[in-house]
This record gives structure tokens, sequence and C-alpha cells, in this order.
């Protein structure tokens, strides 16, 4: 598993690979400070997407022990981009850490567990067995994603954030 090349379709939205030139869409997409009370950091401006980005599509760590995966989430039919997903790929393919965010606009509507659920699919039909995300323990919405992606609680916390994990 190599390179984010594939566009996943779910019912109302499709993951796009992310590419440099999303970054002034998603800069506008991500937004707000209130994005970021639970999962730290604050709204990006275009040139930290665009290196962040730069830096992403290389689809592998410098090292080669991560594949990264990256999606823009569009909404259909219109592709308004709605927020992102990725997953990091580890133990040669079998494990993967994956993590969501929907923009403040189009919070509360599905996209997230629409989204989260279809990479979980992608991931499991590519051979990945072990599927972890961290939420934060106060961020609802997310736990309920990942309930959604067929994940459950652990009682593992890192950085006071609860492992989630779907075997």
């Amino acid at each position: 598993m190599t390179g984010t090349d594939h566009r996943i379709l779910a019912e109302r939205v499709e993951l796009v690979p992310l590419a440099v030139e999303d970054a002034d869409e998603m800069a506008e997409v991500l937004g707000g400070e209130e994005l970021y009370t639970f999962i730290g950091g604050s709204p990006p401006t275009r040139e930290s997407l665009r290196a962040r980005y730069t830096r992403l599509v290389a689809s592998r760590s410098a090292d080669g022990s991560q594949d990264w995966y990256n999606w823009i989430v569009r909404r259909g039919p219109d592709g308004q981009a709605v927020g992102t997903v990725q997953a990091t790929v580890t133990d040669g393919g079998r494990h993967a850490e994956i993590a969501w965010v929907v923009g403040l606009a189009w919070q509360g509507q599905g996209y997230a567990s629409e989204a989260a659920t279809a990479l979980a699919g992608w991931l499991g039909a590519r051979g990945v067995s072990r599927i972890t995300a961290h939420v934060h323990p106060d961020h609802h919405a997310s736990m309920a994603v990942a309930r959604h992606a067929g994940l459950e609680p652990t009682g593992d916390f890192h950085d006071g954030e609860r492992l989630w994990l779907r075997e």
C-alpha cells in the first residue's frame, strides 16, 4: 500500500486524494478557533497548509516505516470541500491510525462519520487488520464518528486522548 491515488466514494461524500493545490480552499474550511478546542493547534494559514501538503503528498515517511494516505472530504454532488481524513499505515500494511476533521460549517451533518466509515472500509479491503484513532474523552462528536467507523474505546490513553480500536 503506497500512495493515495484512489478516490473513495460514499453515499454523500467523496474522498479525493489531497493535492498541494487544495491548500487555499482548505484554509477556509479549516478556519475558526473553535475547531481546535479538542485537537489543539490553531487555524492554519494558506502558506502553512501548502508546506504541510507538500510533505504529505510524498505519501511515505522519510525512513519508509509509514505510508501516508490523505484525502479531502468533498460533499456530493457540488464537490464542496468539508474536511479531511487521513490514515498512517504501519506494520507492513496491517495497522492504520486514522483521523478526521470537518469544518465548523459542516459539522453535525454526518459527513465525518460517513467519511471515516468509508476510509475504514477501504483500509480493511486492503488488508489492514487493526485500525486505531485517538479521541479526546470530552469530544462526544468524535466518539460518535469512531463508533460509526466500527472502533471501540479502550482503556489506553496517550497525551490525554483515548485510544479507539477496531480489530
